[in-house]
């Protein structure tokens, strides 16, 4: 999803089942965790492979939270704005202006230093899992790759106003620039590598593998830009900065989801190898 992966980058720099969901129109305002058996837990929607249409990683591991607390979950579904720190304060502390919110937890939020000291109204814990931008390319049209020059001439999809587009477009002065192709989204741009009508893509590692597969006619290079993190970014939750006892739940769920393998089972159901941070 652009706002996401261009946000999480600087700043490092409905389940479809009644019986687990309701959309966030849906919520009562007098629903708290605990008392009412339910966990409401805000995703980002348009963010596939973790959260789409009520589909997706986050969606499958919100559940998995929510059962391990004994809870049933409540999700809230909601597009990432244009700036982490009104997605925090509208799911986290405060609520949204229009009605909605905050939940009591929000997932894929960024564990960096910077965004926790801007924040001071949550607290941001429970890493689960480490992503980076890759490019990928067809055996096909790429038989072999040593460095960006390799792509010279070639035709290479992005997903536009996103950290690979900004990168990809201004690198040594914009020579690469007439060779770029802008989707909508990584995912159509991955479809359209497939489909055999790009050369190569670049996008995060998760959108790569939940597209491709790992398929061997698709290898994954690392790639370096000066304006891109080579470690990429580290993603985890946040709660209300006084829920303790709630934070400290949650991150004793993810640990036992880590150690009993059912973390990188929920990854691996969508073609995504879990990075523990």
């Amino acid at each position: 999803m652009r706002n996401f992966l261009r946000l999480a980058v600087l700043a490092t720099l409905c389940f479809s089942s009644a019986t687990f969901c309701t959309s966030a129109s849906a919520l009562a305002d007098d629903e708290k965790v605990g008392p009412a058996g339910i966990l409401k837990v805000a995703v980002y929607n348009d963010f596939a492979p973790f959260s789409a249409n009520g589909v997706g990683i986050d969606v499958d591991l919100a559940r998995a939270l929510a059962k391990k607390l004994g809870l049933k979950l409540s999700l809230l579904q909601f597009k990432a704005g244009e700036d982490l720190n009104d997605d925090l304060r509208n799911m986290v502390w405060k609520g949204h202006y229009l009605g909605y919110g905050p939940a009591d937890v929000m997932l894929h939020v960024p564990v960096d230093r910077r965004l926790m000291a801007a924040n001071d109204q949550v607290q941001i814990f429970a890493p689960y899992y480490h992503d980076t931008v890759r490019l990928v390319r067809s055996t096909k049209t790429v038989p072999s790759f040593d460095n960006l020059d390799s792509l010279l001439g070639k035709k290479i999809g992005v997903e536009g106003d996103s950290i690979s587009a900004t990168v990809l477009l201004g690198e040594q002065n914009g020579k690469f620039r007439d060779d770029v192709k802008i989707y909508t989204s990584a995912i159509e741009a991955l479809e359209k590598l497939k489909a055999g009508e790009l050369d190569a893509v670049l996008a995060s590692r998760s959108e790569i593998e939940f597209v491709l597969k790992s398929n061997p006619d698709y290898p994954l290079e690392e790639v370096s830009f000066s304006r891109l993190p080579r470690q990429g970014w580290v993603v985890g939750m946040a709660v209300k900065k006084d829920e303790v006892d709630l934070a400290k739940q949650l991150q004793t769920a993810t640990n036992e989801l880590f150690e009993s393998g059912e973390m990188a089972k929920i990854f691996s159901q969508y073609g995504v190898q879990v990075v523990k941070p």
